[in-house]
């Protein structure tokens, strides 16, 4: 497979993205730890709320990163910029607009696949990424694609039925797509996302069509 990058390339504009948002990865990682706590300690606006995070971190990720830096060297950056916008949209639509999405970090096989996932992308993977030699501003930090990803889908994880389908689909499409940097850049903690792509996949499975337009509110 023709990789139109080198890993020089690959870390330098992860550089440039840290050193020219800072301190924005402190304030994603901040809003994704609310997420977590919405989850934990639902309440009647919870889902609507971590809706607009899970939103706003894959608009985060398609325009300040792939758009913004990433496009500068690998042309597939705009489709992948693209894809980013069309999730962010799907969580704004099906999650703040019609209110489908419902989070309950309860007791249960899949809660604590999502918490696992979670703690992977927010602890383990930064400490993974330094411990093969990737140190900060060439980090991949929280807010980035691959860590994104897997908080997304750790946190669908714990959707309760029933559950729209469609906000799965880029997620775990860039499980699939992320992956490949553990191969052909040298960043091992990407291969944790093929587990989440399963997980993912187990989701989709495991989703019923919903036959209601909004959630009531309580």
């Amino acid at each position: 497979m023709h990789i139109p990058l080198t890993i020089d390339q690959f870390f330098g504009v992860i550089r440039q993205y840290n050193i020219a948002v800072w301190p924005t990865q402190v304030l994603l990682l901040a809003i994704a730890l609310l997420a977590v706590y919405l989850a934990v300690r639902p309440h009647r606006h919870s889902g609507v709320v971590i809706s607009a995070i899970l939103g706003f971190l894959w608009l985060w990720t398609g325009l300040a990163y792939h758009l913004a830096f990433f496009a500068a060297v690998n042309p597939l950056a705009y489709a992948f910029a693209a894809a980013s916008v069309v999730g962010a949209s799907v969580f704004i639509r099906q999650g703040v607009i019609q209110r489908r999405l419902r989070f309950h970090a309860t007791v249960g096989a899949w809660p604590m696949l999502g918490m696992g996932l979670i703690v992977l992308a927010l602890a383990v993977y930064p400490a993974w990424s330094i411990v093969a030699g990737h140190r900060y501003p060439e980090l991949p930090t929280f807010g980035l694609p691959c860590p994104t990803a897997l908080f997304t889908v750790g946190m669908l994880s714990l959707l309760t039925a029933p559950y729209p389908r469609a906000p799965l689909a880029v997620p775990v499409a860039w499980c699939f797509v992320g992956a490949q940097a553990a191969l052909f850049f040298d960043v091992p903690p990407d291969l944790t996302l093929l587990a989440a792509a399963a997980v993912g996949i187990a989701l989709i499975l495991r989703a019923r069509p919903l036959h209601w337009t909004k959630a009531p509110l309580k």
